[in-house]
């Protein structure tokens, strides 16, 4: 019996030196990354970097990603699509956001006045125009900013101007042209841009003011006259890099991709003019 035990023992000690020879340990643990690393980006899963963006980019970002992520494999892009003067709250709240695109300059300058973007890392990058839109099924082409007050149009949309840029831009535009508070029982108020193109293209609004970019993606809206640009202040288009990021390295990567001349000719091709460089 004895015997029998001491050749058990024996035999249990020969296989876990077999395991142990053949790969059955554990492997040694990677030394710990320093205090304060980011090792998202080292290893196989990308850094996701979240870029709060006007409404009115939506179509030329997301096609815009597809170059940027392709040539930058380590980096992964997540929009948050919105009203810039929304999107200039959330940042101000501390929501996640690595870069921010405003439709207008106010938005990016009241970050840069509170300390949450940089001046240095915060440039103009692109231009728009206004433009009054009419559902294609309609008398539309022939609509010009004055008939607006004619009784035959019953409703117009436009971006609530307390949060939306084109919605400023429109209110300016027609307070300039003496028409504003003659309006104001024909104003129908949305959340974005793109809002006023839906309420345009179903026909629940006359009339509409979008963006010349917007407009272009439509095929239910046609543009019926460009607002004459004295109307209004220059819509710049302003980029800069969020202070509270994690990922400064690769959020400087897609700031300065931003406003290479690839970027600038796919811009283009939707409409923008990009600032000169």
């Amino acid at each position: 019996m004895r015997m029998r035990t001491i050749a058990a023992l024996l035999a249990a000690g020969a296989l876990a030196f077999m395991l142990t020879g053949c790969g059955g340990a554990q492997a040694p643990k990677a030394p710990a990354a320093p205090d304060g690393a980011d090792v998202r980006h080292s290893g196989a899963e990308p850094a996701e970097l979240v870029v709060s963006a006007a409404a009115s980019m939506s179509d030329s970002l997301r096609e815009l990603q597809k170059r940027f992520e392709a040539g930058h494999p380590g980096i992964k892009l997540r929009f948050n699509f919105g009203a810039s003067g929304a999107l200039q709250q959330q940042i101000e709240q501390g929501a996640p956001a690595d870069l921010f695109v405003s439709a207008a300059a106010k938005n990016m300058q009241a970050l840069v006045a509170r300390g949450l973007v940089e001046s240095k890392l915060q440039t103009t990058l692109l231009y728009n125009e206004l433009v009054l839109v009419v559902p294609k099924t309609g008398n539309a082409p022939n609509l010009k900013l004055a008939d607006l007050a004619k009784a035959d149009v019953k409703r117009i949309a436009l971006g609530e101007p307390e949060s939306v840029p084109a919605g400023s831009y429109a209110k300016e535009a027609l307070t300039n042209a003496k028409l504003w508070d003659s309006l104001q029982p024909k104003l129908l108020f949305a959340k974005d841009v793109r809002q006023v193109l839906t309420y345009v293209e179903s026909g629940n609004a006359d009339a509409g003011f979008v963006y010349k970019t917007d407009a272009l993606t439509s095929k239910q809206a046609a543009v019926a006259e460009p607002v004459d640009a004295k109307l209004y202040k220059p819509i710049e288009i302003q980029v800069g890099i969020v202070k509270a990021t994690k990922h400064g390295e690769e959020a400087q990567a897609l700031y300065d991709y931003l406003q290479t001349k690839e970027a600038a000719d796919l811009f283009s091709g939707f409409g923008f003019t990009p600032a000169k460089r």
